[in-house]
């Protein structure tokens, strides 16, 4: 049994010594085994469970996976029709408030605030423009459905409670009443009257739709930093190594500087931060009554009421927007990416045709006389309107010639304080000019501006 027994270990050991040699010497060359046929089997029947979500923006969302049987993978990978998604939104066009009881449902204080409303609505108060505004956002949901991403979000495609067209029966006044939330208009700059920037906020634009030729020779606080951007996009279209595609990319961007180029050194505009405007769809400036840049508005929140103009146009689809300095007024946890109010509890009264010429740096006090004028002739208001107070740093003056007997007092040494120093009442944070050019995402270096810059007013996260 021994003998047996070490026999048969030596026989396992020479054979696995044989194995390994044979390994190193060549791979191992098994014989192929042939592959079974696939027996005919049914396709897995997916019922497709109804999946509820909530997208980013608000969209609900019911998804399901519909299965049918093909022929085989190799013919139905060529087939357009044999992997389909199938996008299809509902949306309910919401219906306009006509009646000054409805106005009240969603601004209580209304009807009090501004007494005349109930005369001048009629059975047809309804502008074509609440029609128009929707027919926009219908438009964009079908262009934009196959980004996601670029749809409206629930909130601005029920952004407007109504657009009424309303004239007064004794005065004939006409006004634009809208109902509506209050998304922040931060733009804006004027280099005579604020020689340093107030912020760059995504989107920001250094101009608004209101302008006028500039007072003074003091340089807009964005230029220089546009100029630089315009400067890195020549350059890089310069280059060999640019690729057509990118070419044409800078070309556009090329084009879009050069003119924004021109406007900062040609005119100033109203500043966000500090003058009280509103800001309105583009569609609305080409209405049978248009309102325009100038016309003159109230803003009414609450129990109060607060002059203001049209001071900038937005895209066609979207509305529902104030400057930063009303909105803080408002509300003072405003900022540019924080709303004052987002519900559709903000009912804007525009003036058309009430646009002064020429345009000008803007007068608060006569804002304050033209409004409480208006308002009159529609009925007039049961409380003073809000009188804003300029909250600009005071220019500095010019120094006198000196003269022998002249001696510094206290008011002249403050009156030479540079204007960028910061008011104690100023609305916005004010950067200087190269702080806001390295923040400004639409002129960063390793970017075309035109690519970050949003084409349109993109106001409404």
């Amino acid at each position: 049994m021994l003998v047996l027994f070490a026999a048969l270990f030596a026989a396992i050991v020479y054979r696995w010594i044989s194995l390994e040699r044979l390994q190193r010497v060549a791979p191992t060359e098994l014989p192929a085994t042939p592959t079974p046929e696939p027996t005919p089997t049914r396709p897995p029947v997916i019922t497709g469970k109804l999946d509820t979500g909530k997208l980013f923006n608000g969209i609900t969302l019911h998804s399901t996976v519909e299965t049918i049987p093909g022929a085989d993978a190799a013919t139905e990978r060529t087939q357009p029709d044999s992997y389909v998604l199938d996008l299809k939104l509902q949306a309910r066009v919401p219906s306009p408030n006509k009646t000054i009881e409805e106005l009240a449902k969603v601004s209580p204080q209304l009807p009090t605030l501004l007494p005349g409303l109930a005369s001048m609505l009629s059975a047809d108060s309804v502008s074509p423009l609440y029609a128009q505004l929707y027919d926009a956002k219908i438009r964009m949901l079908r262009e934009n459905l196959a980004r996601l991403d670029l749809l409206l979000s629930r909130h601005n495609f029920f952004d407007c409670q109504t657009v009424l067209q309303l004239q007064h029966p004794q005065t004939h006044r006409k006004a634009l009443l809208l109902q509506a939330d209050m998304d922040v208009d931060a733009d804006g700059s004027d280099a005579d009257r604020m020689p340093v920037g107030t912020g760059a906020p995504a989107n920001f634009k250094p101009s608004t739709s209101y302008r006028w030729p500039k007072k003074t020779s003091a340089p807009n606080p964005y230029l220089a930093a546009t100029e630089e951007g315009l400067k890195r996009a020549e350059d890089e279209y310069a280059l060999a190594t640019t690729t057509p595609a990118r070419k044409r990319e800078l070309r556009n961007a090329i084009a879009q500087l050069r003119a924004e180029v021109g406007t900062l050194r040609k005119y100033s505009f109203l500043i966000g931060a500090t003058d009280p405007f509103i800001v309105v769809p583009g569609a609305f400036t080409h209405a049978h009554d248009p309102v325009k840049p100038g016309d003159y508005a109230l803003v009414v929140f609450g129990d109060s009421v607060y002059p203001a103009m049209v001071g900038d146009v937005g895209p066609n689809d979207k509305v529902g927007e104030a400057s930063l300095r009303i909105a803080k007024q408002i509300n003072a946890l405003s900022t540019p990416y924080n709303r004052p109010v987002s519900d559709l509890k903000v009912t804007y009264v525009i003036f058309p045709g009430t646009a002064d010429q020429p345009f000008g740096p803007p007068d608060l006090e006569k804002i304050q006389a033209r409004c409480d004028t208006l308002v009159k002739e529609i009925g007039g208001a049961s409380v003073p309107l809000h009188h804003w107070e300029n909250i600009i740093p005071p220019s500095p003056t010019p120094s006198p010639s000196p003269s022998p007997s002249a001696t510094p007092s206290p008011s002249s040494t403050a009156s030479t304080t540079p204007s960028g120093s910061l008011s104690p009442t100023f609305a916005f944070p004010i950067g200087s000019p190269a702080a806001t050019a390295q923040t400004n995402p639409t002129l960063a270096p390793t970017s075309s501006p035109a690519v970050k810059r949003s084409p349109t007013k993109k106001r409404k996260p």
